[in-house]
């Protein structure tokens, strides 16, 4: 059986019974209150790793491995960054969201602002769900583009049709199990993608070791043979473009501390204080290893290819595992790291509908939470499908460009309005409004005009919603209960 019939073969059969374990998760789904946050009654490992995959999925499998491909040491400083914030959000933030969501008794993100600032909260609910709702909008849009891309590099299905598969896989168990069912699904997709990220780099320098005709034999011999850009932690780089690409790689932490709120979430999800110690130590063992893991499939990239091997260098993770493995074996992990990337499209969908139900759309009277229950489902729909539809009529280039303002504009601003929220008692409503406004202002101008390219929005939206923060709050008056 030829590789690509393989492939398929193993694909199929993976996402069927990934869509049959969402769907039977779905089955415990009684009210809108399972439907937005699974009752806040996961497990710690269960919130550990759906998070882990909701946040690293393409990142983790395709994008850090094609960067240390492409770069050498300098990706350390990313991989730094990303890891240095987890592990903070893990020890400092988590638990105490998870405390939070108990005690004001919170179903979405933005609803938990706003109790905490209640002076202003409608105003926060407003302006901050329709914010997370617009651009995740796009987020799932791109998602849909890059199953697409996906399905049409591996089968040559055109683009148009690997969009709806993937809008067919993830849409039906996401409207039926809402957060239960992606939860659970993603814990599958960690499980596979930790496995990959481990068995990977063991068995490929192994097999680089005992293949003497390759570009290099061991890491070490392939990072200096590819020129001193790629054995340096500055990329080659000096004075102040080195400070640049270090700080560029570094600003990676500043999303994590609370501001995405696909994340935060999980943590406000989690079952109680003994689970989420549970949780903190499962994602931090998680992302250690998976960053090492990443970093050093990139790296055997170099060594089995040489540093210009292949055209597209975001391809290093399956190529290195098709050379390293024997079809069969290669084509199950590859189908788990494409069936992670597609379904990180469910966390984005069911946040968008949550918080357009919950804060965006008006109470109806009288309706029982069967009816509620209802409500989320048929938003979750419409939202799916309106993001089909972006992906089909809107430019890729302007869907991913939008994408790129969700680390900084909504990553850095809510990363602020958390952290302050959570521990400094003098941050009000009216700072918390500001503080949003004038985070994705900036991102949105900074990025416009170019100057992204010079100093990364990931890092200055960070410190200006902080700035605007702190001056708000003690020139702003509270406004009075």
């Amino acid at each position: 059986m030829e590789y690509n019939t393989q492939l398929l073969v193993v694909m199929i059969t993976y996402m069927t019974l990934l869509i049959a374990w969402g769907v039977y998760q779905g089955r415990k789904v009684k009210n809108s209150s399972d439907f937005a946050i699974a009752g806040r009654n996961l497990p710690g490992w269960v919130a550990a790793l759906s998070e882990r995959a909701t946040g690293e999925s393409s990142w983790a499998l395709l994008g850090l491995p094609g960067a240390a491909y492409a770069t050498g040491l300098l990706e350390i400083w990313t991989a730094i960054g990303c890891v240095a914030g987890i592990i903070t959000a893990w020890i400092l933030i988590a638990w105490r969201l998870r405390d939070e969501a108990e005690k004001y008794e919170i179903d979405t993100f933005t609803q938990y602002i706003a109790k905490r600032h209640g002076e202003i909260g409608k105003w926060i609910r407003i302006v901050g769900s329709f914010t997370i709702v617009f651009f995740f909008f796009f987020y799932v849009g791109a998602q849909f583009l890059g199953g697409g891309k996906i399905l049409h590099t591996m089968f040559d299905i055109k683009p148009q049709y690997g969009m709806l598969i993937t809008a067919a896989i993830i849409i039906p168990y996401t409207i039926y199990g809402g957060f239960r069912s992606v939860v659970y699904t993603d814990v599958v997709q960690a499980i596979v993608m930790i496995t990959t990220l481990i068995v990977g780099p063991i068995v490929g320098i192994i097999y680089v070791s005992n293949h003497p005709e390759l570009f290099a034999n061991n890491i070490t011999e392939a990072l200096t043979m590819a020129g001193p850009e790629y054995t340096s932690m500055t990329g080659g780089l000096s004075g102040f473009a080195a400070g640049v690409a270090i700080v560029g790689g570094f600003s990676w932490f500043f999303g994590y501390l609370g501001g995405q709120p696909q994340l935060s979430m999980r943590f406000m999800a989690i079952q109680n204080p003994k689970q989420a110690i549970k949780a903190r130590n499962v994602g931090i063992v998680w992302t250690v290893v998976a960053y090492i893991g990443a970093l050093t499939i990139g790296w055997l990239g170099i060594a089995i290819f040489g540093p210009t091997g292949l055209a597209d260098r975001e391809y290093v993770m399956p190529a290195v595992l098709l050379e390293i493995f024997p079809p069969a074996i290669a084509a199950v992990l590859i189908t788990g790291a494409i069936a992670a990337m597609v379904s990180t499209a469910d966390s984005l969908l069911i946040l968008s509908a949550t918080e357009f139900s919950e804060n965006l759309m008006r109470e109806p009277k009288k309706v029982g939470p069967k009816g509620k229950l209802l409500r989320h489902r048929i938003v979750t729909a419409a939202l799916a499908i309106v993001a089909l539809g972006i992906a089909y009529v809107a430019p890729s280039k302007y869907i991913f460009t939008l994408v790129s303002y969700v680390w900084a504009g909504i990553g850095g601003t809510f990363s602020v309005v958390i952290l302050l929220t959570l521990f400094w008692k003098k941050y009000h409503g009216r700072a918390v409004l500001l503080t949003i406004i004038s985070g994705l202002l900036f991102t949105i101008i900074w990025i416009q005009t170019g100057m992204d390219e010079k100093v990364t929005a990931r890092m200055l939206t960070f410190f200006v919603a902080m700035l605007v923060a702190v001056l708000g709050t003690y020139f702003i008056p509270a406004k009075e209960n």
